[in-house]
C-alpha cells in the first residue's frame, strides 16, 4: 500500500470511529496528548487532515508531558511541532523518579505511571479550558485490553472509544480506535516520524500486555480478520447471554407462563426462560 492510498485508509477509519461515537463536535478544543510514540503522532496527523475538510469547526492543542526521563530528547517534539506549526504545549512533571522510587525494581511500572501521567493531563486540560482529551490508543490496544482483563482481571471491561472521567470533568476520545496497529507501523516508517522511546511504559520484559499482544497477532496472521470481529463482539453485547445478575435481572425469569425479562439492550427474551431449573448450580472447584 502507497503512503496516499494508507493515509485514506486510516482517516477512513479514523472518521468512521469520530461519527459512530460522536468523539468531535463543532466549537470543540482537543487537547491531543503526544507522547513521541508512533500512535499519537499518527493521532496528530489524522485529526490534522479530517479538520480540513470536517463538517464541525475544532481547534487542536498538541501537549506533551516531559516526565523527566534520563535522556530525554527535549527538543525533538518541540522542533517537530514548530515545522507542521501546530500549537502545542509542553507539561513539565517529574514522574520518572516517582514511579522509581515508589515501586521495587522488577515491579510493573504502568499503572502508576499511567495515573500519574493521566493527572497532569487532566489538570493540565482544565488550566487550558480543552473540552476533549484524545489519547492515541488503536484497536489492537482495545483488544489487548478486552484480554488483559479477562484472563487477570476477572471482568468484561476494555479501553472505549470514548469515556468520561470518575469526576466528571473530562472528556477523553480515542480516535483511532478502529485502527489496527499495522497500519501504523507502516505510517509511521513511511512518514518517518521522530519517534521517542520510552524508559518507562512498555520498557519491561515479560509484560502482560507484551503475551496478550504476541497472542493476538498470532491470531491476526492465520486469519486477518479476526481483530475486527472481536471488536465488533464488544460492540453487541447481550447481558441476557452473559451472567453478569447486576447488568440482568436473571433471578426474575420463571417458567410457564410466567412473562421473562427482555434483554435491556436488545429487547430479546432468554430462549430458555420457560425452562425450570432441575438442580441447583453446581459451584466451580
Amino acid at each position: 500500500m502507497n503512503l496516499k492510498s494508507l493515509e485514506k485508509r486510516l482517516t477512513y477509519l479514523t472518521a468512521n470511529a469520530i461519527r459512530d461515537y460522536r468523539m468531535v463536535e463543532d466549537g470543540d478544543h482537543i487537547m491531543v496528548c503526544l507522547s513521541g510514540g508512533k500512535d499519537s503522532y499518527a493521532m496528530l496527523e489524522m485529526l490534522r487532515l479530517l479538520r480540513e475538510r470536517a463538517p464541525v469547526r475544532f481547534d487542536i492543542t498538541a501537549v506533551n508531558l516531559d516526565q523527566k526521563q534520563p535522556g530525554w530528547p527535549e527538543y525533538t517534539l518541540p522542533d517537530y511541532l514548530n515545522q507542521l506549526g501546530v500549537n502545542y504545549r509542553i507539561l513539565e512533571q517529574d514522574t520518572y523518579t516517582v514511579v522509581k522510587s515508589v515501586l521495587p525494581e522488577g515491579k510493573t511500572m504502568c499503572s502508576l505511571c499511567s495515573r500519574l501521567r493521566r493527572g497532569a493531563l487532566y489538570t493540565a486540560a482544565e488550566e487550558m479550558g480543552m473540552t476533549k482529551i484524545a489519547l492515541g490508543h488503536h484497536r489492537d490496544d482495545l483488544v489487548e485490553t478486552l484480554f488483559l482483563n479477562m484472563f487477570y482481571g476477572g471482568r468484561l471491561a476494555s479501553m472505549p472509544p470514548k469515556l468520561k472521567s470518575n469526576d466528571g470533568k473530562h472528556v477523553v476520545i480515542r480516535p483511532l480506535a478502529y485502527v489496527p496497529e499495522r497500519y501504523l507501523e507502516e505510517y509511521a516508517a513511511r512518514k518517518a516520524f521522530p519517534i521517542i522511546p520510552c524508559n518507562l511504559c512498555g520498557s519491561q520484559p515479560n509484560l502482560k500486555r507484551a503475551e496478550i499482544k504476541r497472542m493476538i497477532r498470532a491470531w491476526e496472521k492465520d486469519d486477518p480478520n479476526r481483530l475486527n470481529i472481536i471488536l465488533r463482539s464488544m460492540q453487541n453485547v447481550r447481558p441476557s447471554h452473559l451472567a453478569d445478575t447486576e447488568r440482568y435481572d436473571f433471578a426474575s425469569l420463571e417458567g410457564g407462563t410466567a412473562a421473562a425479562m427482555p434483554d435491556p439492550v436488545t429487547g430479546e427474551v432468554n430462549a430458555y426462560a420457560d425452562l425450570k431449573p432441575t438442580a441447583k448450580t453446581v459451584p466451580l472447584t
